[in-house]
C-alpha cells in the first residue's frame, strides 16, 4: 500500500462492522429480495433479568482504551434479521482464542454515512432509479445522522460535504448528469478521506455503481489494502445487465465482484441488481439493516503492540425454537504500533 493512501486512513476507532458470513458463502454478493422479505424482522422475546443493567456501550473509544467494538448482523434463512438475542447467544474469537464481551448493545446509534453515487456515461437511464433507491435509504435516518454526497465519472467530486440536512445531499443528485469514465477506486478513496471529519462512531458507505474502474489514479491493491484498516463499512450496490455484456471492457465485466471484493473487507455486503426497478428495495433493505445490528465489545487478551492483522470470528449459540442463523461481522482489524 502507498504511503498517501496509508496516511489518509490515519489513526481510527477500533469500531468494526459487519461482514464475514458464518459459514463462509462461496458467493460475495447477495441477491436483491422483495422489501417485505428484506426488511421483516424475527423478535425473540427479551428475558426478565435479575442482574443490574449494563451501562450503555460508548461508540467513541478509541484505540489507547484497547477496547475493541464489533458490529454484527444476524439473519435467518429467509434473510431477516433476527433482534432480541442476548449476550450469552454469541461467542467471540480473536486469532481462535475466546475473548469476554464486557460490553453488549443492541441500541440504534447515529450513523455518519457517505452517499457514493456512479455518474459515469453508461448510467444513462439508471441515474432516475439510483436517486429512487437514495431516497428510499435516506428513509431510514435518525435526526443524529449526517451525511456527505460523492458523485464519479472521469473524477470523484466531493458534492455536499457532511451535513445533517438530507435535502441537501438530494437536491445535488437532482442536477447529476450521466457522461464520462468510471473513476470508481478513486471514488471510495475520497469517501474515506472524507470520513476523517465525521462526528459519529459508526461510519458506512452506500456506492451505487453500474461498472467497474477504468479511470482511477489508485489501483485495487491500495484501495483493498486502505479499507481494511478503515474503520468504515461499506455497502455496495452493483447494477449488472448480462444481455448488454457484450462489448463491456473487462473492467466493466468485473465491477460486480470489484465491489463485493471492498464490501467484504470492511464490513459491508454487496447486491447484485439486474433488475433496475429493484434498485429502492434493494437501498432500503442496506438502510434498515444498519438499524439492526448487534454491537459487541471486548478488550483483547493479546496486548501486543505489534501493529499486526488479528482475526475476528463470532459464532452464534443456537437460541432454542429457532431455524439456524447466520452472523455477518468484520474478519479482523490491525492491532496498534508503538
Amino acid at each position: 500500500m502507498t504511503k498517501r493512501a496509508r496516511a489518509a486512513i490515519g489513526t481510527f476507532i477500533f469500531f468494526l462492522g459487519s461482514v464475514a458470513l458464518v459459514g463462509a458463502a462461496d458467493k460475495p454478493t447477495v441477491p436483491a429480495q422483495s422489501t417485505s422479505d428484506s426488511t421483516a424482522r424475527v423478535d425473540i422475546p427479551t428475558r426478565v433479568s435479575t442482574k443490574a443493567a449494563e451501562p450503555p456501550v460508548r461508540g467513541d473509544i478509541r484505540v489507547d482504551t484497547e477496547l475493541v467494538l464489533i458490529n454484527v448482523t444476524v439473519t435467518d434463512p429467509l434473510n431477516r434479521f433476527v433482534t432480541g438475542l442476548e449476550k450469552e447467544h454469541f461467542k467471540l474469537f480473536e486469532d481462535k482464542v475466546q475473548q469476554t464481551i464486557a460490553q453488549f448493545s443492541s441500541e440504534d446509534a447515529p450513523l455518519s454515512v457517505g452517499l457514493v453515487f456512479d455518474t459515469s456515461g453508461s448510467m444513462g437511464a439508471k441515474l432516475q432509479k439510483s436517486r429512487m433507491a437514495a431516497a428510499e435509504f435516506f428513509k431510514t435516518s435518525n435526526p443524529e445522522d449526517e451525511y456527505f454526497l460523492v458523485t464519479f465519472n472521469d473524477r470523484p467530486k466531493l458534492a455536499t460535504p457532511f451535513t445533517h440536512e438530507l435535502e441537501e445531499v438530494q437536491n445535488a443528485l437532482t442536477f447529476t448528469e450521466s457522461k464520462g469514465r468510471t473513476a470508481l477506486l478513486d471514488a471510495v478513496y475520497l469517501a474515506m478521506n472524507t470520513m476523517h471529519k465525521a462526528h459519529n462512531p459508526r461510519k458506512a458507505i452506500l456506492l451505487i455503481s453500474d461498472g467497474g474502474d477504468n479511470s482511477s489514479r489508485y489501483t485495487e491493491s491500495e484501495i483493498k489494502n486502505a479499507v481494511r484498516e478503515a474503520d468504515v463499512q461499506i455497502y455496495a450496490i452493483g447494477i449488472v445487465e448480462p444481455l448488454a455484456s457484450r462489448g463491456r471492457t473487462a473492467e466493466e465485466l468485473n465491477g460486480p465482484n470489484l465491489l463485493a471484493q471492498l464490501a467484504e473487507q470492511t464490513g459491508g455486503r454487496a447486491f447484485q441488481v439486474e433488475n433496475i426497478n429493484e434498485l429502492p428495495d434493494v437501498a432500503a433493505k442496506i438502510g434498515v439493516e444498519l438499524r439492526n445490528q448487534y454491537l459487541l465489545g471486548y478488550a483483547p487478551t493479546n496486548k501486543t503492540k505489534d501493529g499486526k492483522y488479528r482475526h475476528v470470528q463470532v459464532k452464534l449459540v443456537q437460541p432454542r425454537g429457532l431455524p439456524p442463523l447466520k452472523a455477518y461481522y468484520r474478519l479482523g482489524y490491525y492491532a496498534p504500533y508503538h
